[in-house]
C-alpha cells in the first residue's frame, strides 16, 4: 500500500527530531583482550591460562589504516561504549531518512514547463552540464 505524501513527510520530519537528539557519536568497536606477556616464567605461559587482562581497547580503521586506543575501566569506557551505540543508531537514522525520502521523491509530481523557450533553455543547460561532466559528444 502506497503512503501518502503528507504521511511521509510528517514521518521525515520525527525523523530529522530523532537525528537533533542523538548526541556525540563515533565510530569504531570495543574489545575486550587478553595477552601474554613472553616472560619466561610467567603464569600467562601455562596451558589454559587466557593471559594478562582484561584490556579494553577501542579500535577503528580509517583510509585502510587500523588504529587502536586503550580505554580505562569506568567513565572512560562508558563513554566510548554510548558514542559507539549512538554512532550504531545514526547510521540507522541516515538509511531511514534516505528510504523515507525516496519515497517522498517517487511521489512528489515533476514540474510542467509550458513554455517552449524555456522548454529549450531547460534542455540546453542540462546538455551542457552532462558534457561537461562526462566530455563526450552529444548529437544535438
Amino acid at each position: 500500500m502506497k503512503k501518502s505524501l503528507v504521511a511521509l513527510k510528517a514521518k521525515s520530519e520525527s525523523l530529522y527530531k530523532r537525528f537533533k537528539k542523538l548526541g556525540n557519536f563515533r565510530r569504531g568497536s570495543l574489545t575486550v583482550n587478553y595477552r601474554k606477556c613472553g616472560k619466561k616464567n610467567c603464569i600467562c605461559g601455562t596451558k589454559g591460562h587466557p593471559g594478562h587482562g582484561p584490556q579494553y581497547l577501542w579500535s577503528i580503521t580509517l583510509k585502510g589504516k587500523s588504529y587502536a586506543k586503550r580505554l580505562e575501566l569506568g567513565p572512560e569506557l562508558q563513554k566510548y561504549k554510548e558514542e559507539i551505540s549512538n554512532y550504531r543508531d545514526y547510521k540507522k537514522l541516515c538509511d531511514e531518512i534516505i528510504q523515507v525520502n525516496e519515497e517522498i521523491c517517487d511521489l512528489e509530481p515533476i514540474s510542467v514547463v509550458e513554455n517552449k523557450n524555456e522548454m529549450e533553455e531547460l534542455k540546453k543547460k542540462l546538455r551542457n552540464l552532462f558534457k561537461k561532466k562526462y566530455k563526450k559528444k552529444w548529437i544535438v
